[in-house]
Parts: structure tokens; C-alpha cells; sequence
């Protein structure tokens, strides 16, 4: 029998349960993800760093983990919330149970929790911190428990790229006809995105997320990409100040998740955090310029306050945007256009390891769009 643990919340509530992968104490954000699948791939996406994950689908480890759907060299998440946990692993792809994973990593968890009940309030209330305490830390007091809780650091006006992003660059060939070299801020980025990349004739130079203006143009690169990653975007002026940069330089830009958050406020737009943010693969978006509803994959907490209909000038002087898609759930901005130079991003996860693959083609517009610049340059 796992040893006893207790979830608890900063408005007091506790839901007692088991210990689930490592044992002792964790904190964070506790926020929910839909997602009834690719739970390796929500784990190792370090997009989740500082957060308490809690999976709405109440069957989570059955497909065990394997070496080759990691999103990243390892599990970013704060801690675990799954209802029923798989007592064996029946996939041929796996090499070890997600148990066994957690505890190497020393994620905490809980499990045999109501899941559901923990999802209706925090839709209600809105996310807010939590801790797991596990194992002998599940005999704390109460009070000194919720007090842990209380006093850790919110979520807004944190900037955590440091935590997650590579400390030196690294580079993945191009796959097939080479465009050039494409220099990625790595703010929390995913393996699939780089393969997607890659896939698209990019030689993808990815860069510790302190580079500076200089250091990417010593790359000599056609174009400038900005990662998904955690935090608060109004904590990260310094990526804010170089995008600008790369702006003045007429590099063309794309932006996801986190990266939609950055262009926007370079642009002179705000951002705001939402009651409980976008988690999971089933996220409805409408990407205006085709009318076409794609079902996306989310993860972010934040989002751009633009208008939704119509054009408007950049309130930083670059010239004229537009909001290309919005999240048909609740309006939400979900992708920006720069309609005067070469810059667009979206709020969600075009790559989407494990799926859906509806918003795929983001990668090939990118690729249009910086071969293009690169042709009228060429002509001039």
C-alpha cells in the first residue's frame, strides 16, 4: 500500500490520498490538463516548470514511458495529481513504468484523489497554489502545511526560462533542401519543435535564452524563432527588448505559446493571466484567414489583450496587426499577424506531440514566409 498524502490548496481545501512517485513535499500552481493522452509528453514539456499538474483523464501510466516521446532531457513538472494510476505497463514501446520515472526524478505525487472535484473548483476559483505532502511530510500539522502553500511565490511575475532553458547552444541539421540557419530562443522548447523545423530545410541553431542581439547575428540567420516556456511574459523584458531588435533588423519572426505573449508585448500590447488557463489537446481555435476550426494543443496560463476584429497599429511603431486566430471557448487571443513586417506567432503548440496535427501547417507557413523574404531581398 503507498504511503498516505494530502493535497492542499491556499484556500484551505485538502483532499487527502496516496503517495504517487516521489515522496516528501512540493509546490506550485496547481492547474489542470485535459489531455486523454500523451501524458510523457505533458511531463517532460517545460512549459509546466513551477506548476502541479493534475490529469482531468482519471487512467493515467497504462503505456508506461519510453526514451523516444521525451520532450525534453526531463520531467519539468512540480508535482503530480492522477486519480486511478495503472498497476502494470502494457505498451512494447515502454522500458518503465511512469512510477518508476517520477520517483527517478523526484517528482512528487498523489493519487486515488476526486480529480473531478479538484478540476470544478479551481475552474471556479480560478488556479491558485498548492502543495503535495507525501509520505512522513503527510503528518505535518495542518497549519503549518497551509502555511507552506501560502507563502510560496505565485505564478505571476515569475520569470523561470533560466530553469529550463540549455546553457549552450546546440545545432540539428537541415533536413533536405537547406534554407538557412534559424536561431531559436530556447524559453522552454520541445524536441518536436525542432524537428518540425528541421523538417522544413531549417538549420536549427537553438540558443540559452541570455543570447544576445549580437550573438544571433552572428549566426547570420534568415529568420528568428521564439519557444513555448513558463512564466509570466511581463516578467521577461529582457526577451521582450531583444525580439524588438530582431523586429528593427527585419528578420522575420514566429512565435509560439510563450513566444505569442513575447511578440505581442514587443508589439506594445498587454498580457493578462487568465482564471485557469488552456491545457490539453482538444482546444478549439479559428484561424481566421481560412475559417477553418483546428483542434489544437494548449498549455499556457497567460494571454495577449488585443482586439479581435479588424487591424491596429502597433502600439511600438510596427506598423499595422491583426489577431489571426482566437480560441472558441472564450475568445482568447490565440495567434498574432504583423501585417507591415515579417512576424506572426500562435498561442498554442503546432508541433502537438502527442497530437492533434490540425495546426501543423503553421511550420509551412513559416517556412513560405521567410523563403519569400529571403526572394525579395534577393531581387532588390
Amino acid at each position: 500500500m503507498p504511503a498516505p498524502a494530502v493535497l492542499v490548496l491556499e484556500d484551505g481545501t485538502r483532499y487527502p490520498g496516496r503517495a504517487y512517485g516521489a515522496e516528501g513535499t512540493t509546490l506550485g500552481e496547481v492547474v489542470f490538463s485535459t489531455g486523454m493522452s500523451g501524458y510523457q509528453e505533458t511531463l517532460t514539456d517545460p512549459s509546466y516548470a513551477g506548476q502541479i499538474v493534475l490529469q482531468t483523464a482519471p487512467h493515467i501510466g497504462n503505456t508506461g514511458m519510453n526514451d523516444e516521446d521525451t520532450e525534453s532531457r526531463r520531467i519539468w513538472v512540480a508535482g503530480y495529481i492522477v486519480r486511478d494510476p495503472s498497476r502494470v505497463v502494457s505498451n512494447w514501446r515502454a522500458n518503465a513504468s511512469l512510477d518508476e520515472i517520477l520517483v527517478r526524478d523526484g517528482i512528487v505525487g498523489i493519487s486515488g484523489i476526486d480529480t473531478r472535484a479538484v478540476t470544478r473548483r479551481i475552474r471556479s476559483d480560478g488556479s491558485m497554489r498548492g502543495g503535495i505532502f507525501s509520505g512522513a511530510d503527510a503528518a505535518l500539522d495542518a497549519d503549518e502545511q497551509l502555511r507552506l502553500v501560502q507563502q510560496a511565490p505565485e505564478m505571476s511575475g515569475q520569470n523561470l526560462s533560466a530553469q529550463v532553458s540549455v546553457d549552450v547552444a546546440t545545432v540539428t541539421a537541415a533536413v533536405g533542401e537547406r534554407i538557412g540557419n534559424l536561431a531559436v530562443l530556447d524559453l522552454g522548447v520541445k524536441q518536436a519543435t525542432i524537428d518540425n523545423l528541421a523538417a522544413r530545410g531549417f538549420e536549427v541553431h537553438v540558443l540559452p535564452q541570455t543570447a544576445s542581439i549580437e550573438e544571433i547575428r552572428a549566426i547570420d540567420p534568415v529568420a528568428v524563432f521564439y519557444s513555448n516556456g513558463p512564466g509570466d511574459p511581463a516578467a521577461s523584458g529582457d526577451h521582450v527588448e531583444l525580439l524588438r531588435s530582431v523586429l528593427d533588423d527585419g528578420l522575420p519572426f514566429f512565435g509560439i505559446c510563450f513566444g505569442n505573449q513575447l511578440l505581442g508585448r514587443a508589439l506594445g500590447l498587454g498580457t493578462y493571466k487568465l482564471p485557469f488557463g488552456h491545457r490539453g489537446i482538444n482546444q478549439p481555435v479559428l484561424d481566421k484567414s481560412t475559417g477553418k476550426v483546428e483542434i489544437t494543443a494548449h498549455n499556457h496560463g497567460f494571454a495577449v489583450e488585443a482586439p479581435l476584429e479588424g487591424s491596429f497599429d502597433s502600439p511600438n511603431g510596427y506598423g499595422k496587426v491583426e489577431v489571426s486566430h482566437v480560441g472558441l471557448n472564450d475568445n482568447v487571443v490565440e495567434g498574432l499577424r504583423a501585417l507591415d513586417i515579417p512576424a506572426f506567432s500562435v498561442q498554442y503548440h503546432p508541433e502537438a506531440a502527442a497530437g492533434p496535427h490540425d495546426a501543423n501547417y503553421l511550420f509551412d507557413r513559416f517556412r513560405d514566409l521567410v523563403i519569400a523574404h529571403i526572394e525579395k531581398k534577393d531581387t532588390k
